[in-house]
């Protein structure tokens, strides 16, 4: 944490005084004996949803209230649900008054889509003014503990990435996607409202592509073609995570008293023309410029499962270090890439196998 240089005497000195107590009253708040309040947003999701129930069987925690449009359908005794359309004007009035009347302390925020979608508009204000509502609820709230989702792709496929992006790498997103736009600016709030807010714990969790059997997103959608689309002449290396491991990321943010950004992901890379035959698929090499166009238009028609701008992916590497998540937040990935693709058939065919032996 860095301060500014006391030099001139006692109002320097206050801050420091001041955030060092508010230092010390969030280590109190959140000793291993106390328990959690817990509200969430973007419970819609398959990872929303799993983490109301895993929460909602913590021994760590009080109470999850699920702050949504749509019920995740998990109840207990600790669930609560507040129907809540951060879309709207002025919705963080009413979510300031949620968090006061359950005397919230940790908020985990999931709006996050979990890939590009045609409504781009909606998904603006979702993505960025819901983000600013939510955060300006957690300011009046004086909330200890922010964690939200985001996504390799802010870094974005280039040519001169070096081979395990860090944290602290430039973030230069993906030129003509919404999406990816949206995420950059979501993180750019959190880690202005951040350096606002020294005294409460802030982890930004940056995931690489998801994927598992109960994930539907893009990726899974590009995967389960038949002849899948490839960039003639390229074949990059592949990083994902497990979708059970994104999950065990996100309950140990809960659990840690921790702040940064961590990068997300499973053990082990895949070629992509590897991965696509472990999904059950062939290649098909497409021209990159021929490809673009194609996507480009199979998406105006709502034909296609991403923009065109997302064919970049299937040309330059964007994988992530994770050395800072194993260290500072305790992550260690179960599931490593090849599995997580032949997750989504279930019990693998001898011929996956055999990819496995010749992949290692």
């Amino acid at each position: 944490m860095t301060f500014k240089h006391a030099d001139s005497g006692s109002a320097a000195a206050d801050e420091l005084v001041s955030r060092d107590e508010s230092a010390k009253l969030r280590r109190l708040r959140h000793g291993r004996g106390s328990a959690r309040a817990i509200a969430m947003t973007g419970t819609a999701s398959s990872l929303g949803r799993r983490l109301v129930a895993e929460l909602a069987e913590a021994q760590h925690v009080a109470r999850v209230v699920v702050l949504d449009t749509v019920h995740p359908g998990v109840t207990g005794s600790k669930v609560s649900f507040y129907s809540l359309d951060l879309t709207q004007p002025a919705v963080d009035a009413r979510l300031t008054e949620v968090l006061e009347a359950e005397e919230i302390d940790t908020f985990v925020h999931l709006s996050a889509l979990e890939g590009p979608i045609h409504a781009t508009a909606w998904a603006h204000e979702l993505e960025r003014s819901g983000t600013m509502q939510v955060l300006h609820a957690c300011h009046k709230r004086r909330i200890a503990k922010l964690i939200t989702v985001s996504s390799a792709l802010v870094y974005g496929p280039h040519r001169d990435n070096p081979n395990f992006l860090r944290e602290d790498h430039p973030l230069r997103g993906l030129h003509g996607a919404h999406y990816v736009a949206d995420q950059m600016d979501v993180e750019a709030q959190v880690e202005k409202w951040r350096e606002k807010h020294p005294e409460s714990f802030v982890s930004v969790l940056r995931m690489a592509l998801v994927l598992g059997p109960k994930t539907q997103n893009f990726v899974r959608r590009y995967l389960s073609r038949t002849f899948v689309p490839s960039v003639l002449g390229y074949d990059p290396l592949v990083q994902l995570v497990h979708e059970n491991d994104a999950l065990a990321a996100l309950m140990l943010a809960v659990e840690r008293d921790v702040s940064g950004v961590f990068n997300i992901a499973s053990e082990g890379l895949l070629r992509l023309s590897t991965a696509i035959r472990l999904a059950g698929g062939l290649p098909l090499p497409l021209p990159f410029g021929t490809l673009r166009r194609v996507a480009s238009l199979l998406w105006a028609l709502q034909l296609c499962e991403a923009p065109g701008a997302f064919v970049s992916l299937l040309r330059h590497l964007c994988v992530l270090d994770t050395a800072r998540a194993q260290r500072e937040l305790g992550f260690r990935s179960r599931y490593n890439a090849r599995e997580a693709i032949v997750s989504l058939r279930g019990a693998a065919p001898l011929h996956d196998a055999k990819l496995l032996s010749e992949a290692r």
